[in-house]
């Protein structure tokens, strides 16, 4: 909704997604919208702080983390009455795992425009870190996000078990802590001891980046070791270590016997 739709002089709030942790991972239109905005919120349990160094002199700053939703929406409402540009920097993308829609309902009520700016995921900043792909061509062509049930109850049919059933790569969120229930679901859907595992904690942050692999039988006692017990990415995946395989299927797209619009096959 733009300010002119909303029928009043409300600024408008964005909801950015500020990236996994490196502040160089913000999308240039983020760092755009910091740089013309008059109040930012940040969720600094999450958001590397010197994200909001893109802010200008005088911008008002206020980190959320012990902030209830209630004032958060608040600050909010109150920040767009003085500014035309007010920013809520959430950690990855603000679709995921965010409080996305419980923070814009208020808004919208309210009849103030707020628009989302996405970011990059952090299930994204671990594979990358790790050099390892979500997909390999007739290995696995999906990718499932996901978490296991902890304080925050999971849907019907949505537990991990089921969605493990699938053999596809599994990027498990929020998680770290209950990494035994992630062992517990992965066994129960048949999944071998030796199936390769992937830990990152605080993918992409700079000097705090940790890259943990292992398999189902020794993960968790290598994130103990490690001290991992908090930001971390789980990714259990039949692509996880194909850099090294001896065999690999090739990519049809880019295959010499493949013929498509842009090209005729050679071979």
């Amino acid at each position: 909704m733009t300010n002119a739709e909303s029928g009043n002089n409300m600024g408008k709030v964005w909801f950015v997604g500020a990236g996994p942790g490196d502040p160089e991972l913000i999308t240039v239109k983020g760092r755009r919208l910091l740089a013309e905005a008059g109040a930012v919120l940040f969720a600094g349990s999450l958001v590397d702080r010197a994200v909001t160094l893109y802010a200008p002199p005088g911008c008002a700053i206020r980190d959320s983390k012990d902030m209830t939703l209630e004032e958060m929406t608040a600050w909010l409402v109150e920040q767009a009455a003085r500014h035309g540009t007010v920013v809520r920097l959430q950690t990855g993308d603000p679709g995921l795992y965010g409080a996305l829609i419980e923070l814009a309902r208020p808004l919208a009520a309210a009849g103030i425009g707020w628009a989302v700016v996405p970011g990059v995921s952090s299930a994204m900043a671990s594979m990358a870190a790790a050099g390892e792909s979500l997909t390999l061509p007739e290995v696995t062509q999906s990718v499932i996000f996901t978490r296991v049930e902890g304080r925050t109850p999971m849907p019907e049919g949505e537990d991990l078990a089921s969605l493990a059933a699938h053999r596809t790569t599994l990027c498990i969120f929020l998680s770290i802590t209950l990494l035994h229930k992630v062992e517990t679901a992965l066994r129960a859907a048949g999944w071998p001891e030796d199936a390769p595992m992937l830990v990152v904690h605080k993918a992409s942050w700079p000097g705090e980046e940790k890259i943990l692999r292992g398999t189902l039988a020794d993960i968790k006692a290598r994130c103990r070791a490690a001290g991992v017990a908090s930001q971390a990415m789980i990714v259990a995946s039949p692509t996880l270590g194909a850099l090294h395989w001896e065999t690999l299927a090739r990519s049809k797209l880019y295959d010499p016997t493949f013929t498509h619009r842009f090209r005729k096959a050679s071979a």
